[in-house]
């Protein structure tokens, strides 16, 4: 992937404003996206309303049994939940290396009130937990107005927005900011794969974002397309009832194909070709299944059904554009920015690097380049992908380049750059995972897993005190 930032060499720190401007900024969503960005707005002194739909902060780490009334999420009528979280889940990331930079996610022990998880790589919960936590500290529960829902972002009198909101049981209320940064989140409107012959193909068709539990699986044929953390994870958890699952996958290694070491009932195959009336299902290679379910685990679409920027921002192929280093479109910076959108990524650091990038330059202590170079920018970016063969829905997939892209944004807050440790630690990992996607959580000692541990890493996390 293509690096979306500069080379480091070309930048200097930007110059400091003596006086800082205070804006009155909507954040829309408290998961861990919004949480930091309103901490870091609240930090440059800027006034902060964050809105949440639901009743608690943590987005897509809260929760829920619950699922849709259309399982494959089509249905624009359909009642939404806003959760993706399957019961098993757990995180693919330790928890060192997913923490914000100045608050260390570490492991805790057993208290009166909550059972905690003090695994490396813990479940759920216990980063919910840590997101609480970080809440709690910094005072941002105060900011947030549970259970209401943003209905429309729009511009008003030039450079000013409107946000109608909505609590539960109320009526509407349009309110006047600022500016507007919007953290909602990614894994809520379920993204499909296409495939010839579907629509007569008699068995059922789910999305991932409305698994939870394998036991509705339970004796079925199924067949899950993806290969991505999410689908390994399913595949596995739903192979301890089923009769069999068939994973289609474009990505495969010479050699995986075929039965999978470890399991009587589960294949690794191609993509799916066609599916047919009769039941079957067929691959790129020719080989067929007749399956039960077709179970979709193929990621999300960016979605904001509540953002009118009469057409100057859209989502082509889920490339939200344009917007200068993923953040900010040109014609409406610094008024209108984005927190999350890149994947591929630890989204923690990397998001509390965006928004202090926004705040700073939301209070005019950081400037932006004009619109007109931003736009340069974009358009040599976007350019490069194509050249490279890169689809348009990979533009926010910052794999092999997360670091620059991160040390790019510390450069320009005047932050100090990503620690060597977390670099290492995510190297390490994902070789792991990729040769053992079963036993890469469980098999890590700390003298594995912290390769450069600096002072500060040390007096948070003591060796020998987090062992799985």
């Amino acid at each position: 992937m293509t690096n979306p930032a500069a080379p480091l060499s070309q930048f200097s720190l930007p110059p400091k404003l003596p006086s800082p401007t205070s804006r009155h900024v909507a954040v829309i969503g408290a998961g861990a996206a919004g949480l930091v960005t309103a901490r870091e707005l609240g930090r440059e002194g800027h006034s902060v309303v964050v809105f949440e739909r639901e009743d608690q902060v943590g987005g897509t780490w809260v929760y829920t049994p619950k699922v849709e009334s259309d399982p494959i999420g089509l249905n624009p009528r359909r009642t939404v939940v806003h959760s993706s979280l399957y019961q098993s889940l757990r995180t693919n990331l330790p928890r060192e290396v997913m923490g914000f930079r100045d608050f260390p996610f570490m492991a805790k022990r057993d208290d009166e009130k909550n059972e905690r998880d003090p695994r490396r790589f813990p479940g759920y919960r216990e980063v919910l937990l840590y997101l609480k936590e970080f809440s709690r500290e910094f005072g941002i529960a105060e900011l947030v107005r549970f259970e209401t829902e943003v209905e429309y972002v729009g511009l008003v009198d030039g450079r000013k927005w409107k946000v109608r909101s909505k609590k539960r049981g109320e009526l509407g209320v349009d309110e006047i900011f600022d500016a507007v940064v919007v953290s909602n989140g990614h894994y809520t409107e379920p993204r499909i794969a296409e495939i010839p012959g579907v629509d007569t193909w008699p068995g059922k068709q789910i999305h991932s974002h409305n698994y939870r539990i394998p036991e509705p699986f339970r004796d079925q044929v199924v067949i899950l397309i993806g290969n991505a953390a999410s689908a390994v994870d399913i595949s596995r958890d739903i192979a301890a009832v089923a009769k069999e699952v068939h994973v289609a996958s474009r990505t495969i290694t010479d050699g995986t194909i075929g039965k999978q070491p470890g399991y009587d009932n589960l294949w690794l195959r191609s993509m799916i070709k066609s599916a047919h009336e009769d039941g079957s299902v067929v691959f790129q290679d020719g080989s067929v299944v007749f399956g039960d379910v077709i179970l979709h685990c193929t990621g999300y679409k960016f979605h904001f059904p509540f953002l009118d920027t009469d057409g100057i921002v859209t989502v082509d192929d889920n490339r939200v554009g344009p917007l200068y280093k993923h953040i900010f479109p040109p014609a409406l910076a610094p008024w209108l920015s984005f927190v999350g959108l890149p994947w591929k990524v630890i989204p923690f650091p990397l998001c509390e690097l965006q928004c202090k990038w926004i705040a700073g330059v939301l209070s005019h202590r950081i400037d932006l380049p004009s619109e007109e170079d931003m736009m340069e920018d974009i358009n040599a970016f976007y350019s490069t992908l194509e050249v490279s063969g890169t689809p348009k829905r990979y533009t926010h997939n910052l794999a092999g380049c997360q670091f620059d892209y991160d040390d790019w944004l510390a450069i320009q807050c005047g932050s100090a750059l990503s620690e060597e440790w977390r670099k290492q630690m995510y190297s390490a990992v994902s070789k792991r995972k990729r040769a053992q996607p079963e036993t890469y959580r469980d098999e890590w000692d700390d003298e594995d897993l912290i390769i450069q541990a600096n002072h500060d890493f040390i007096k948070y996390f003591p060796i020998g005190d987090n062992n799985n």
